[in-house]
């Protein structure tokens, strides 16, 4: 069942499953697992290759070796944009190390405030995964095994998906939107 917010359709999923990342069992796997980068939006390509300078430092030398390689971004096997990965799969390019788990090297420079955008809005609203038509976007949620802490956490502490996905929801789709959707999800 999908649930229409403006010109946004949301699986009921997101309303029904509870998710809250748990890096520390976890460790970030999703930003080095996988069979391609980070999915990106055709106006991110700019971003990514106006903010990489400030990225730069906080890269590893593999991936800024693949940047430099590659690009800041590339078209995947399926024909699709994303973030390159070191030695061409799996770890993500941006991915950086702290205490055994992944961070995201554009995260840091953001938080340093040396840039203004976060990160891909793929990575910012992971489990969530975005289907853009031209009249509609559909959001639905995409189930990974690497994800089962994240899974456990949320059942413990009662947090469905687009509860924790809060701001990044906001941040593509804005508040009056968010407003709409906790609405529907009340009338469920």
């Amino acid at each position: 069942m999908m649930i229409e917010v403006g010109s946004v359709l949301v699986s009921e999923e997101l309303v029904k499953e509870e998710f809250v990342c748990n890096l520390s069992k976890c460790r970030g796997a999703c930003c080095v697992e996988g069979d391609a980068g980070a999915p990106l939006q055709e106006d991110e390509l700019a971003v990514l290759d106006g903010i990489y300078p400030k990225v730069k430092p906080y890269m590893t030398k593999k991936g800024i070796a693949a940047v430099e390689e590659f690009g800041t971004h590339v078209v995947d096997a399926d024909g699709d944009l994303t973030t390159p990965c070191v030695d061409g799969h799996k770890e993500c390019a941006y991915v950086t190390w702290e205490n055994g788990i992944t961070k995201c090297a554009i995260e840091k420079a953001y938080e340093k405030g040396e840039i203004s955008w976060k990160k891909p809005i793929s990575c910012h609203l992971y489990p969530i995964r975005t289907t853009a038509y031209p009249e509609f976007d559909v959001l639905h949620y995409d189930r990974w095994h690497i994800c089962q802490p994240a899974c456990a956490l949320g059942r413990e502490l009662q947090m469905p998906v687009y509860t924790f996905l809060k701001d990044p929801l906001i941040r593509k789709y804005g508040q009056e939107w968010y407003d709409e959707l906790e609405e529907s999800v009340a009338l469920l």
